[in-house]
């Protein structure tokens, strides 16, 4: 099997029908209207119109113009407005999907888990007052420690001390011991 068969089935194997289609509700929930009827998902946001959509709906005025004709290079530059304005409605760089991913549809499963985090950026913003996508995300539990418990902490010798009730890992070998012979 050539290798570029083997990572295409190797990124396939990533891919969630689960999770593409609560993403495909999602958007359909957001924007009020159900994707046209025998189109697959990937097929409906890939020239980027309904991402940008999606992402006006979210933030108003994200993405101020949308092409809707003009050829597949305005359509990639749907596709790079919309990964703009989730940047900075707060997605991180990490979570956010290369261009070809879309276009070329090479990797959708990436496309969807940015629109996860998309979806999980969405309990951050206030103004948003649902429906969401994903679980949310668990927030700062700061605790803040008197000096006399840092000082009782302190008299606990814990389980990385080396010690575990007497017993150790002295005496244990694993595999063969390393030879080294001099002279050769």
């Amino acid at each position: 099997m050539s290798l570029e068969r083997q990572v295409r089935n190797k990124i396939a194997a990533k891919r969630n029908p689960q999770q593409d289609k609560e993403a495909q509700e999602w958007i359909e929930q957001i924007l009020g209207a159900k994707f046209p009827p025998g189109e697959v998902y990937e097929d409906v946001i890939r020239d980027g119109t309904v991402l940008c959509q999606l992402i006006n709906k979210l933030s108003p005025g994200a993405v101020p113009k949308i092409n809707t004709s003009g050829g597949q290079f305005k359509m990639m530059e749907n596709i790079q407005n919309f990964q703009n304005a989730i940047k900075a409605y707060g997605v991180p760089d990490i979570d956010v999907f290369q261009t070809v991913d879309l276009w070329e549809k090479k990797d959708i499963a990436q496309v969807t888990n940015t629109l996860f985090s998309l979806g999980r950026q969405t309990y951050k913003h206030a103004e948003w007052t649902g429906p969401w996508l994903g679980p949310k995300p668990a927030d700062e539990n700061k605790r803040d420690f008197t000096d006399e418990q840092l000082k009782a902490g302190q008299t606990i010798i814990g389980l990385q001390a080396g010690q575990n009730k007497g017993a150790s890992q002295s005496g244990q070998n694993m595999g063969a011991g390393r030879k080294i012979i001099l002279g050769k």
